[in-house]
């Protein structure tokens, strides 16, 4: 169910314009989930070579994992208006598109906070991605990321958010 609301409001910004983290310590501690994906786009050739678990740099997926959870974890420190937050859950997972030539990865990323976990789940898949490239960039530069985005959140006072348009990428 998506929440459109008549009026959007930029709440990283002041009643002057200026940049503002925003307060959360009036917010009710819920439980939060967020769920994020993002592609990249190779060759035939470098794609077989991931899935065969032949490629010289060793489980590409096993790297890219543990950089997206990493990554989730240091979200604060990469977004400056983004709030520090005590991740209870990070899971990153990849599914081969053979039809496509290209890897999905999805991150999901929970907590039990007050504040929401997408900007984290984002950069869990984005850096996952990015990891992808840096593996594969010797045997194939030309690796496109694309199709970075929130499919779908859950708690806090806004409730249940998800994309119209799943899978589209």
């Amino acid at each position: 169910m998506n929440n459109d609301k008549s009026v959007q409001q930029l709440t990283h910004l002041n009643s002057q314009g200026e940049a503002n983290m925003v307060d959360v310590s009036h917010k009710q501690a819920t439980i939060r989930t967020a769920t994020a994906e993002g592609y990249i786009r190779m060759s035939a050739e470098t794609l077989a070579l991931i899935d065969s678990g032949e490629h010289k740099k060793g489980d590409v997926f096993a790297v890219a994992r543990i950089a997206g959870i990493q990554a989730a974890k240091k979200c604060s420190d990469l977004i400056p208006l983004c709030h520090p937050l005590m991740l209870t859950k990070v899971q990153v997972d990849f599914t081969l598109d053979k039809v496509n030539n290209q890897v999905r990865v999805e991150s999901l990323c929970r907590l039990t906070g007050q504040t929401g976990v997408e900007m984290e789940a984002l950069t869990a898949a984005s850096v996952a991605c990015l990891t992808l490239f840096d593996m594969c960039k010797a045997v194939d530069p030309g690796m496109l990321i694309h199709g970075i985005r929130v499919l779908e959140k859950q708690g806090g006072k806004s409730g249940h958010w998800q994309s119209d348009n799943q899978g589209a990428c």
